[in-house]
């Protein structure tokens, strides 16, 4: 065997030649440090449609992102042609880090994780009281996954000319949601929009809510008529012409104060995902009690610190069993 010693020639050196005859990999990538950060406002089939400088830029995820997958919301760094023109296509090359994450699952057996919506400051919950009937389980896992995902919930209740919410509202009294009620003619003429708009104004909101509880005839009227055409524009690519909640859309309010983000409606909301250490978090005024709680307490068994520590008077009953009852609705049925 042949032995190289201290000072060796770069000739005496054998190295295998590249038989494909292109460049050696390398993980060594690219800055980018001339991309343009954008907004994504939807995503249908690999192609997402972004919010670039007041244009609207198709764009297509990166290769070097590799699984890493960019959803409605996110804040992402764009390269390419970002002219917005007709056939043209970037390359989303970075994805900004999140503020919050609203996510999913079918249901509380599937382990796949679904992320709806990134970077949203609350989560509207827009629920019928009457025609259809109420889901109290529905809105509590709606609560969860808010609470989980860093968002502020805010309840809208519509069609209170059927029904009166007050027996919902003392449900979740104790949770210091705020919320709006708003009936059918008040949705007809856009009372509705405006008093709905005062809650929203300057912030990113998405809309959950299951079919029939008019949270479409109330996006619709929040955004500007002359938004809906740019949306029309971007949904044509899809082959649709138009928008219909088949995906997450975000749509500006008017005077660009705020965002909504209109999703798809909901049968289900699973929460397979859902780590109970972070709920409790929206409870700032029980944390304090789960100092004596054993090591990964779920807060709803018999050694929780919690029962002494409200039981002592540091904070109210009530707030403990509102937390308790999100807790257990993993383990409950949304029909229950």
């Amino acid at each position: 065997m042949r032995r190289y010693g201290k000072h060796t020639d770069e000739d005496d050196i054998r190295s295998r030649p590249n038989r494909k005859g292109n460049r050696p990999r390398t993980h060594i990538r690219p800055k980018h440090e001339e991309a343009v950060e954008g907004m994504v406002l939807t995503v249908d089939r690999g192609r997402l449609t972004c919010l670039v400088e007041n244009r609207v830029v198709m764009a297509m995820k990166a290769r070097e992102l590799g699984r890493k997958a960019a959803i409605v919301g996110d804040r992402v760094a764009i390269v390419g042609d970002l002219s917005g023109q007709k056939d043209t296509l970037a390359r989303i090359v970075r994805i900004e880090p999140r503020t919050s994450v609203l996510r999913r699952t079918a249901d509380d057996d599937d382990p796949y994780e679904r992320v709806v919506v990134a970077n949203a400051d609350q989560l509207a919950i827009v629920t019928a009281l009457a025609d259809p009937e109420p889901r109290p389980r529905l809105i509590d896992r709606c609560l969860v996954a808010a609470f989980d995902g860093g968002l502020t919930p805010l309840l809208v209740l519509t069609k209170s000319d059927l029904a009166q919410p007050d027996k919902l509202l003392e449900l979740y009294g104790h949770l210091d949601i705020p919320y709006v009620v708003t009936s059918r003619e008040e949705l007809e003429n856009g009372d509705a929009a405006d008093r709905v708009r005062e809650e929203l104004n300057g912030k990113i909101t998405a809309f959950v809510g299951h079919s029939g509880v008019g949270k479409t005839t109330l996006v619709n009227a929040l955004v500007p008529k002359d938004q809906r055409r740019v949306t029309g524009h971007v949904n044509a690519v899809t082959g649709r012409g138009r928008h219909t909640t088949t995906s997450a859309l975000a749509l500006p309010l008017a005077g660009d104060d705020g965002w909504v983000i209109d999703t798809p409606g909901v049968r289900s909301f699973g929460l397979h995902h859902v780590d109970p250490s972070r709920v409790i978090l929206a409870f700032p005024d029980l944390v304090p009690g789960t100092e004596g709680c054993p090591r990964a307490c779920s807060h709803d068994e018999p050694d929780c610190a919690l029962d002494e520590w409200v039981a002592e008077g540091h904070a109210d009953p009530a707030r403990l069993y509102s937390l308790r009852r999100l807790l257990a609705t993993r383990e409950r049925k949304e029909g229950d």
